[in-house]
C-alpha cells in the first residue's frame, strides 16, 4: 500500500511540476518552501524549471523518487 501511495505522489508531484511549475507548487508539495518561493519569484524560469523537474520525476522509480526528494530533500533537479 505504501508503494502505491508513493507512486501516486510521484506522479501527482510530476504533473504539478509540469503544469504549475512556474508557481512552485511541486516544491511546496515536497515540503521545500524555500524552493517554492524561489520559483514564484523567478516564475520558475518561465515554467521551464518545473517542466524539467516534472519530467525527471516521471523518469525515476518510486523508490528513487522517495529516497531523493522525500528522504534526502534534494532541492534542485
Amino acid at each position: 500500500m505504501a508503494e502505491q501511495q508513493n507512486g501516486s505522489n510521484r506522479v501527482t508531484v510530476a504533473i504539478c511540476g509540469i503544469l504549475l511549475g512556474y508557481l512552485g507548487v511541486h516544491r511546496f508539495m515536497l515540503g521545500d518552501t524555500t524552493g517554492g518561493i524561489i520559483r514564484i519569484l523567478t516564475c520558475g524560469g518561465c515554467g521551464l524549471l518545473g517542466w524539467v523537474e516534472g519530467i525527471i520525476y516521471l523518469m525515476k522509480t518510486d523508490e528513487e523518487f522517495y529516497q531523493t526528494y522525500v528522504v534526502e530533500k534534494k532541492a534542485w533537479f
